[in-house]
């Protein structure tokens, strides 16, 4: 059994700028997995955005707090907190935080 927290300092030693957008912090990698790539959560400000781009393996974007408006494709949705996004391998994906409060979002990877 592995066990995380999301403020064990091992996971706050890897936070990062995911996408010119959001602050990220990967909860689990392929590390400690063995056919998932990684956990990880990011925080989205007001105003910001996760630019569009492109990941080569399949994620869920599973919406905590806060809401906006998430890009897949040439598709775009009101995401708000309780979702979850499923987002193909190779689709470009952006996702815009549209509301006053921070936006966090649980991010898996597989």
């Amino acid at each position: 059994m592995i066990v995380r927290n999301m403020h064990d300092p091992e996971v706050l030693a890897t936070t990062y700028v995911a996408h010119r957008g959001a602050l990220a912090r990967m909860i689990m990698t392929s590390e400690y997995l063995k056919s998932m790539e990684f956990l990880a959560y990011a925080m989205l400000p007001p105003g910001k955005a996760i630019e569009e781009h492109v990941d080569e393996v399949e994620e869920i974007y599973f919406i905590m707090n806060g809401g906006g408006v998430m890009k897949v494709g040439d598709e775009e949705r009101e995401v708000k907190e309780g979702d979850a996004i499923w987002l193909p391998a190779g689709d470009p994906h952006a996702l815009t935080n549209t509301r006053d409060t921070m936006m966090v979002i649980l991010v898996v990877a597989a």
